[in-house]
């Protein structure tokens, strides 16, 4: 059973690389715009962490956490600790390399300052309120889960930078970012729940961050093509 939840856990997570290839027809420096549709990942995810919350014996949480201390309850890696931020550099690497992104260097910084800032800052928030206690009874701390919302958040920010240049992109950085949800239950850092809801709330940060940024330093984004 454990290897059932975790596939359907990755098939969904991989979904919202789907839609993170909205307006394949992007120019270069070109403001992404607000589009409505573009809220339905983050939205669902985080609709589906709260509804797969329940503290009962017989919740869904419960359940994969119980299947995973049958069946990897020794399993332990870093690994989840270094690929939360592996878009983020891939991102700055493919600029190093000479392949232009959407952005200019002086904004994309900006933008992603400000949504790392939105996404700790109501991730803290979050575990603060709820306080709940993790899988492995190490805290209180649990819902929701900060490495996998850092890792949306970088798959995001990488998606918006290249994934009009490479179709291919945004299932990569959303496998990566997938995987280290997976990597957090199978370290009992995490509930289903935590998981799910920091990836939602990991992509809605990075894209409230575009939405809004103003582009005040260097080149002006250009006027919206379709072609």
């Amino acid at each position: 059973m454990m290897k059932t939840y975790v596939f359907s856990l990755l098939i969904l997570f991989q979904s919202t690389s789907l839609f993170a290839q909205i307006n394949d027809s992007i120019y270069f420096h070109e403001k992404p715009k607000f589009q409505s549709v573009q809220l339905l990942p983050p939205v669902a995810l985080m609709m589906a962490g709260l509804l797969s919350n329940g503290s009962g014996k017989e919740s869904l949480k419960i359940e994969i956490a119980e299947e995973r201390n049958e069946h990897l309850s020794h399993f332990r890696t870093h690994l989840d600790d270094y690929l939360q931020f592996s878009p983020i550099l891939l991102t700055y690497g493919l600029d190093a390399a000479g392949i232009k992104s959407r952005t200019d260097i002086g904004n994309r910084t900006v933008i992603l300052l400000k949504s790392e800032i939105l996404m700790m800052g109501s991730v803290s928030a979050l575990k603060n309120i709820t306080h709940k206690i993790r899988p492995d009874g190490s805290g209180y701390n649990s819902f929701p889960s900060g490495h996998t919302a850092q890792a949306f958040a970088a798959a995001t920010f990488l998606t918006e930078e290249y994934g009009h240049r490479y179709k291919w992109l945004p299932f990569m950085a959303f496998s990566i970012a997938s995987s280290v949800g997976t990597l957090r239950m199978a370290n009992n850092r995490h509930y289903i729940s935590d998981v799910l809801m920091g990836a939602g709330m990991g992509i809605l940060s990075v894209k409230i961050s575009y939405w809004t940024h103003r582009y005040k330093w260097g080149p002006k984004p250009a006027k919206y093509l379709v072609y």
